[in-house]
């Protein structure tokens, strides 16, 4: 089911033979969506119900392309969907739990039983588990949720009350203090995550005329309501589609942007997808889209006569080429594996490469020194700059982080090729001093800007010095990616530091970048940032917002964006809020201003009787000229 290499040039492979149906348990009920409801929520290991599924390993030391060594780390395990290594051993995603075994003496052996990390993980539907852990550059755990589960899940023993999710989600974790978040809300079926060379977070759809998603950072997207259930912040007013394509049969799940150069340099770039029910793989021509992706098919590279092949999976290898995992099942839908309809007893992985590149022993990175670790940084193949950071995050050697920091920051007239690999390294050799963040802020590289807006408001207090650096940014930044990340930056921040930097940003959305009202991603990021400000300090939002010449009145992204949108979250909201909508109104400078924020107040208060809404806001519809 899925497949990832160790530093040793290793591959280690998630086997999910137990799906459907968690061992031990009974169904007792099942919905129309095909969600499960079981007689018990499944103990951890080693305390569980022993399943069919296991984590294996494989290694082909001569280099022929076949594995010939072969081991097993832990077996017994019901509805494994993934794992991520660590230094200190290995996490393991059963859901409902996200386990971490411990293998300190690194023998490829759990040196005792797990620790649970996570509980509350839905498994109404194996086909919809939380899935595809891996770590990201941040050295946060990222994953998906696909659509028909729902999640509660806390921090074992813990009286927080938990995080929930309904449906389709991006969640990651981080494991050194154990905070859990929702990335990102919505999406397809979501069931694979890849991060592209420029941090991208992409995942599949189970649905057509799209490859996938781009999630952005505390974005809201479509996804079936009827079916899901509606998005967690019922402000959202809006939600972000999936990546522009043109039309296609469902559905490619899983993605991987091929950023290595094996596959020649036609194919730099290209995204590959597994479409399980055309048994293929697609290839797609990547392009900008403002601040975001679109993509466009080029051909199906590998189809198949057998109607058995099912890939499922398809990362970047260390050797540049891309591995598929074939789920080799007659059927691959969910109706026919509930009815017994499944064949637990083959899977393949296969190479796909190009023709003039046999296979080779993979490169073994557990024995590079530091000086040799930091050069795979600027290694052309995106999976060995992953290995090489991995490597250097674990073991922190001395001298790597100066080391990299002068590469990064002291190129002079030859730049390091991947800039941005340099400052994830940089982050996780310690992080950076509080100089080297004004210079990631400011570095030429927008793809390290970016990252550097994300990751100084990741814990919501960047220093003074940054957050008045953040503020230049709002107001003069060139580049849409890193005016992307300032808008969903600004929802981490406390209301001081957000009340500073959104103003001015919205401002430069308007007066320097006016495309930035129709970008995919901005204008509604733009929205939720104020909408949590209006929830922490509404007056001094407001003030802000709609002084003489705020961007509450600006002519597009005031208009046509916040408008209606103020409107409508502060006439559905309190007393006190929807006092404050008919004093917006009152204040608004003519009568087309007045107009849009009325149709959004009419939208709040649509199917209500009217001896609901307080007399001062109804006195302000009647002076501006409303029904």
């Amino acid at each position: 089911l899925s497949i990832k290499w160790d530093a040793r040039g290793r591959l280690w492979v998630a086997e999910f033979i137990q799906s459907p149906e968690p061992a031990g348990l009974v169904m007792v009920s099942r919905d129309a969506f095909l969600r499960s409801v079981y007689d018990k929520v499944p103990a951890a290991p080693p305390r569980h119900d022993r399943g069919l599924d296991r984590i294996s390993f494989h290694e082909d030391r001569d280099g022929d392309g076949i594995p010939e060594t072969h081991g097993v780390f832990v077996e017994g395990l019901s509805l494994l969907s993934s794992f991520a290594f660590d230094p200190g051993g290995l996490w393991v995603l059963q859901p409902p739990y996200l386990l971490f075994y411990p293998d300190a003496d690194h023998d490829d052996r759990p040196d005792g039983d797990p620790t649970v990390h996570l509980e509350g993980f839905g498994i109404e539907d194996s086909h919809s588990i939380a899935n595809n852990l891996r770590r990201g550059p941040d050295g946060w755990l990222y994953a998906a949720q696909g659509s028909t589960v729902t999640s509660r899940v806390r921090r074992p023993g813990s009286d927080a009350p938990p995080v929930t999710s309904v449906g389709q989600c991006i969640w990651r974790y981080h494991p050194a203090s154990g905070r859990y978040e929702i990335f990102a809300e919505g999406g397809g079926n979501a069931f694979g995550v890849e991060i592209d060379a420029a941090g991208r977070i992409l995942s599949g759809h189970n649905g057509g005329d799209t490859r996938g998603f781009h999630y952005v950072q505390g974005g809201y997207y479509r996804k079936g309501f009827e079916k899901h259930g509606e998005l967690s912040n019922p402000f959202a007013f809006g939600f972000f589609e999936p990546m522009g394509h043109h039309s296609v049969p469902r559905f490619t799940h899983a993605l991987a942007v091929n950023d290595a150069p094996a596959l020649g340099a036609a194919r730099a770039g290209h995204l590959f997808g597994v479409a399980p029910l055309q048994g293929q793989v697609t290839e797609s021509v990547v392009r900008a889209d403002r601040s975001s992706i679109a993509t466009t098919d080029v051909e199906a590279p590998l189809s198949c006569g057998d109607s058995w092949f099912r890939p499922v999976d398809i990362p970047l290898g260390p050797d540049g080429a891309l591995y598929v995992c074939d789920f080799y099942e007659q059927r691959i839908d969910h109706a026919s594996h509930y009815q017994g309809r499944i064949d637990r007893e083959r899977g393949r992985i296969w190479r796909l490469a190009a023709k003039d590149d046999p296979p080779h022993r993979l490169p073994d990175l557990s024995r590079d020194a530091v000086e040799a670790l930091v050069e795979r940084l600027a290694d052309p193949n995106r999976r060995i700059r992953e290995l090489a950071l991995e490597r250097l995050a674990a073991e922190r050697p001395g001298g790597a982080r100066e080391l990299v920091a002068r590469r990064l920051f002291d190129a002079g007239e030859r730049p390091a090729p991947f800039p941005l690999d340099l400052a994830w390294a940089l982050v996780r050799l310690g992080g950076p001093a509080a100089g080297e963040w004004l210079r990631l802020l400011g570095h030429p590289d927008a793809a390290v800007r970016a990252w550097g807006v994300r990751l100084c408001c990741d814990d919501g207090a960047p220093s003074p010095p940054v957050a008045a650096r953040l503020g230049e940014l709002a107001r003069g930044e060139s580049d849409p990616v890193v005016r992307s990340q300032l808008a969903a930056s600004a929802r981490r921040l406390p209301a001081g530091a957000a009340l500073a930097l959104v103003p001015a940003l919205l401002a430069r959305l308007e007066d320097g970048a006016p495309a930035d009202s129709d970008d995919i991603h901005i204008p509604l990021l733009s929205w939720w940032a104020v909408e949590r400000l209006l929830a922490l300090d509404r007056d001094a939002t407001l003030a802000g917002l709609a002084a003489a010449d705020g961007p509450l009145w600006s002519p597009r992204l005031g208009r046509d964006v916040l408008q209606p949108r103020v409107g409508r979250r502060l006439a559905a909201g309190s007393r006190a809020e929807q006092a404050a909508a008919a004093a917006l109104v009152d204040a608004a400078p003519d009568a087309d201003h007045r107009g849009r924020l009325l149709a959004g107040i009419e939208q709040a208060l649509a199917g209500r009787s009217l001896a609901t809404v307080p007399a001062d806001l109804l006195a302000a519809i009647g002076r501006a000229g409303g029904g």
